[in-house]
Formats: structure tokens, C-alpha cells, sequence
């Protein structure tokens, strides 16, 4: 990997158990990117990825309920509302709530149920001025019309694994969201995908991994992990014609420039990774 290029992963799960038999090593690496969004699921793994965070310096927490885990938080009332609001307020490693939205294509949890706890979520991120991280999947019309219902120029974030056509994509940059995009710009018959980014632009998009999820294509069939997005960076490049981190770490400082100074974007030197990153 170029040392002097700004690698970002704006979407990882490092908490995850497939990480476990060499936790260590994969922090370690992780460690040679300039910026890194950990992000939760659940109530269950803020934590874990708090603690991460708090070994990487480069790393920050976005908390949020995945729409498959809406179920179980809406059992318990507004309270995961509150369990969120004050981990946010408290805590300055955690610059987004996510990821949220809805998922069609399982439906864990019903449909009326995701929608209010996506829609309860994104009325928590505008009252604390942060951005979301959106998980879409076979739902883009009913995301859509909930997000353009709560729209705001300070409703902002990204639509994580970008994966529809150039119709969605303008609709959500008008909304002022940036692309999630990763490993699946690498696959060969993903030519739908690389034609929307070049129609897209490189000015509304951001680059992610969704490890240990969605590999590029050089790594298809094994575990994902954020040193992998120098893939997605490559592929990039090759679609623009020319090198694009400049413009990805300024897209990521326009997401989060009202929550974090440039000052602690800044990645110092790395410090010894303590016995409870784990």
C-alpha cells in the first residue's frame, strides 16, 4: 500500500467474530489507513466497537440499529433511544449513528417495525447533528421516501453498499448522501456499478470494505478486512484516470465536519495497542 496516499475505510465491523484468531495482526494493519468508521449493528456491539476504537486512533464509532436487530430494540421502547442518545453525547470516538435503514430481502424483522425504528433513529441523528450510515437492501423507494420526509440540509451520511442504478443514486446525492462503495466495484460483470460511480462522480462518493463482508475481487471467497479497500482505491483510479484519496478524504471531512476538527482526524503516531482492544 502507498504510504502517501490517504487510505479510508468509511465502513468496517472489526468487532466481528471473524476476526478473532488474528485480532492482533488485522489491528495492525488496520493501523496503516488514515481513517476508519467502525460500525455497530445492535445495543450488543456498541461496546466492542467503542473499545476498538479507543485502541486505533485512526478509528471512530458510528452506533446504530441494524434493521434486522429492530425487532428486539423496539421490544424495549424508547429506552434504546436513550442507550444511543447518551453513548453519543458521552463519547467523542462516535461521529454517526448507523448503520440504519431497512432490509427487504430477509425481513428479520418486520417491515412496520423497521420503519419506525429507522424513522426514530434518523430523528435521534438530526437533534444531535450527526450523520447516518444507511443499510438499503431491495427497499430503496421506502428508504428514500422516509429519508426525503425527515430532509434537512442537516440530514447528511451515507448510503452504505451502494449497489442500485443511476436513477437512485442522483436521487440520494440530492439528498445531500454520499456512495458507500466497495469490493463489488471490483467484480467483473459489476459493470453496472462502475458506470454509475463514473456518471456519479468522484465528489459523491466514499470508499469502504463492509468487512469482513463483500471482498474484492482478488480476495472473493475469504475474509474482507479494511487494508483491502487499497482494491476499491485502485479500481478507482482505474475508472477516473487518475488518483482519487485527495478528493475521498475530503468527501469524508465534508460528511463529518461539524462533529470532528481536522486536528483529531489528524492520525498520530501509533500507540501500542492495549490487552483490552479485544
Amino acid at each position: 500500500m502507498d504510504q502517501g496516499r490517504k487510505i479510508i475505510d468509511t465502513h468496517a465491523h472489526l468487532h466481528m467474530p471473524h476476526f478473532k484468531a488474528d485480532f492482533r495482526d488485522v489491528l495492525t494493519r488496520t493501523a496503516q489507513l488514515h481513517f476508519v468508521l467502525n460500525v455497530s449493528t445492535s445495543l450488543q456491539d456498541m461496546e466492542p466497537c467503542i473499545s476498538i476504537s479507543n485502541s486505533l486512533p485512526n478509528t471512530y464509532v458510528a452506533i446504530g440499529i441494524h434493521p434486522h436487530d429492530s425487532k428486539e430494540a423496539h421490544e424495549i421502547g424508547t429506552k434504546y433511544l436513550d442507550i444511543l442518545e447518551e453513548k453519543a453525547t458521552k463519547i467523542n470516538r462516535i461521529i454517526a449513528i448507523g448503520e440504519i435503514g431497512l432490509d427487504y430481502f430477509r425481513n428479520i424483522s418486520p417491515v412496520d417495525i423497521q420503519k419506525k425504528v429507522f424513522a426514530d433513529q434518523l430523528a435521534l441523528a438530526l437533534e444531535l447533528h450527526l450523520p447516518v450510515i444507511l443499510h438499503i437492501r431491495d427497499a430503496y423507494e421506502d428508504t428514500y421516501d422516509i429519508l426525503k420526509a425527515f430532509s434537512s440540509e442537516d440530514l447528511k451520511g451515507i448510503v452504505h453498499a451502494f449497489g442500485a442504478d443511476e436513477t437512485w443514486a442522483k436521487r440520494f446525492v440530492k439528498l445531500g448522501f454520499k456512495l458507500g462503495i466497495g469490493g463489488p466495484i471490483t467484480y467483473p460483470k459489476n459493470e453496472m456499478l462502475r458506470n454509475v460511480v463514473k456518471i456519479i462522480g468522484r465528489e459523491n462518493i466514499v470508499p469502504e470494505t463492509d468487512c469482513p463482508y463483500l471482498p474484492p475481487q482478488q480476495y472473493r471467497g475469504k475474509r474482507n478486512e479494511p487494508i483491502y479497500v487499497s482494491y476499491v482505491y485502485d479500481e478507482l483510479e482505474r475508472i477516473f484516470g487518475s488518483d482519487v484519496s485527495e478528493t475521498m478524504w475530503s468527501n469524508v471531512k465534508e460528511i463529518f465536519r461539524d462533529i470532528i476538527s481536522d486536528k483529531l482526524f489528524k492520525v498520530e503516531q501509533q500507540e501500542p495497542l492495549g490487552d483490552d482492544a479485544k
